[in-house]
C-alpha cells in the first residue's frame, strides 16, 4: 500500500514537470480579465436585483 502511494506521488511529480506553467505576465493578465468580468457581472446582477425588487414591491402594493 505504501509502495503504491510512493509510486503514485513519483508519477505525479513527473507529470507536473511536463506542465507548461504561465509566465507572471500571463498569470496577471488572466487574473485581471477574471476580476473585470466578475465586477461587471456583479454590477449587472445587482441592477437586475434592484429592478426585480421594485417590480415585486409595486405588485404587492397593488
Amino acid at each position: 500500500m505504501i509502495a503504491k502511494a510512493i509510486q503514485f506521488l513519483s508519477e505525479v511529480k513527473g507529470e507536473v514537470k511536463k506542465v507548461t506553467w504561465p509566465s507572471r505576465k500571463e498569470a496577471l493578465g488572466g487574473t485581471a480579465v477574471v476580476l473585470v468580468v466578475v465586477f461587471f457581472m456583479a454590477l449587472f446582477l445587482g441592477l437586475v436585483d434592484v429592478l426585480l425588487s421594485k417590480i415585486v414591491e409595486t405588485l404587492l402594493k397593488a
